[in-house]
């Protein structure tokens, strides 16, 4: 992590600032992160190998910027600048302080999730393709949500599981059926902003008790697949689920097309962290096929 070119990036913006004292930070398993302190204000800033990850954290800027200019209900974090030195980029993002939840979060959450999904676009995709994770996500436009689903999300994933021999031939062919039946299982719904890995890990309180969201992979989806993340992994509050549907009712059945959706986010797993995920997306796969 070179400061100097931080420095240089920041007094592009701020032309009087320098840097008074860099500290770790918490910054998951792909980035190394770092909280920056300078004589203007502090910052966040996350950073990796742009070799292994090309435009990836250029890309979450953009994710960033578009979703905090259509949602402003949820604290998404401001981008500040991205950069790059000879082998890495990094993301200066607002640092934003961790705090605990006040009393009326879960309705702010779902209020402000359902404000997100409200913004709509005539097709599914989105106008740049973007990571999820530190796998690459194609977001090709399509008219038709199940058209998406399969080509963009499934098929992808399943290709990389089966070159990477993570796919046994028995559950290959389980997942054939149920893409064979999706048509049968989802609903159409006009697309919708969706943050894309919406589980317990991206989101936190801020000092003031407002729900914070990051790390989008966002795109216009059916707004279903946001939901069905947010119960992976632990899930949310049962509250959550009860203001989002007060402010923008979900429809029939939604419940039992959540796991379908979580698919995609367990197929990323399998591929990024190995054979152990293949038992839930059988399991997932036996209660439809």
């Amino acid at each position: 992590m070179q400061k100097s070119t931080l420095e240089k990036a920041l007094k592009k913006i701020f032309p009087s600032i320098s840097i008074i004292q860099t500290s770790y930070a918490p910054g998951g398993d792909i980035n190394n992160a770092i909280k920056l302190i300078t004589n203007e204000r502090t910052f966040f800033v996350k950073y990796n190998n742009k070799n292994a990850y090309p435009h990836m954290l250029q890309l979450e800027f953009k994710n960033l910027d578009y979703m905090r200019k259509h949602c402003s209900l949820l604290h998404i974090p401001k981008p500040i600048s991205f950069v790059e030195d000879e082998n890495t980029q990094y993301l200066i993002l607002e640092f934003i302080e961790r705090g605990y939840p006040k009393e009326n979060f879960w309705e702010l959450f779902g209020k402000g999730l359902a404000e997100l999904h409200s913004v709509t676009n005539e097709k599914y995709g989105f106008f740049y393709d973007n990571y999820m994770g530190s796998l690459f996500q194609k977001n090709e436009w399509k008219a038709k949500w199940i058209d998406f689903f399969i080509e963009n999300r499934l098929k992808p994933q399943k290709q990389l599981a089966i070159s990477q021999g993570l796919l046994k031939s028995s559950l290959y062919y389980k997942l054939e059926k149920i893409i064979l039946k999706l048509n049968d299982l989802l609903i159409d719904e006009k697309p919708a902003l969706v943050h894309g890995d919406l589980w317990g890990g991206n989101y936190f309180a801020a000092k003031d008790g407002n729900p914070v969201i990051y790390d989008p992979a966002c795109y216009f989806g059916h707004r279903e697949i946001d939901i069905a993340m947010t119960t992976l992994f632990g899930g949310f509050d049962s509250k959550f689920y009860s203001y989002y549907n007060y402010y923008f009712p979900m429809e029939k059945g939604w419940k039992d097309r959540l796991e379908i959706y979580n698919l995609y986010p367990l197929l990323v797993h399998l591929n990024l962290f190995g054979e152990s995920y293949a038992h839930s997306i059988e399991r997932i796969i036996n209660k439809y096929v």
